[in-house]
């Protein structure tokens, strides 16, 4: 009957917890109350970038633009990138807030240096299913433009794009080519020789 009770009153707290941050997690001052916090430069820097104008990271660029995935919607927030798509992302973002609102609330909670669960290309490709051809790219040939770099490729679209790392060339999505040819050298042997 106790371990009834517990399981009933666990769903109802896990249900009610999930429908109402779903609410407030649209507010990226919501997510900033946690995780803006003084002498801590992750997400100092990262809101810093993020309010940029002109952008200065690819968070920036999105955060100045609607989101094709919420026609009307004036322009990005935090959720939208990190909130997940799937059930499964979802609760996988769900999973990691609750753990950090326990330790919040315990005074243990530290504050990330590192993106430690990365964007997954589901998150990415709410937005973004298949890039346009014409696109600019680093190379000759447009990236995106061979069916290959579209699907199944075996890289992470955060492996290249780091949204909210200042220093990239702005014409191609901030980009940053010593990068973006590593990624490269995965599969191409030309792109590593030339980085030795």
């Amino acid at each position: 009957m106790i371990a009834c009770a517990a399981v009933g009153f666990g769903a109802i707290v896990g249900v009610t917890g999930w429908v109402v941050t779903d609410v407030l997690e649209q507010n990226n001052d919501f997510c900033n109350a946690c995780h803006l916090r003084e002498n801590v430069p992750l997400h100092q820097e990262i809101r810093s970038d993020f309010d940029d104008r002109p952008a200065l990271t690819l968070a920036a660029l999105h955060a100045a633009q609607p989101v094709a995935a919420r026609p009307g919607d004036p322009v990005a927030r935090c959720i939208d990138c990190h909130g997940g798509v799937s059930w499964l992302g979802r609760a996988r973002v769900k999973a990691l807030a609750a753990q950090d609102a326990f330790f919040w609330v315990i005074g243990d909670f530290e504050e990330p240096t590192h993106m430690a669960s990365p964007l997954w290309d589901e998150d990415c490709r709410q937005c973004h299913e298949r890039f346009d051809s014409a696109e600019a790219d680093l190379g000759n040939t447009p990236f995106h433009a061979l069916d290959v770099h579209n699907s199944a490729l075996g890289i992470d679209c955060v492996e290249c794009h780091s949204v909210h790392q200042a220093g990239g060339n702005p014409d191609v999505y901030f980009l940053q080519t010593a990068h973006v040819r590593t990624q490269c050298g995965r599969c191409h042997v030309e792109f590593e020789e030339d980085l030795q």
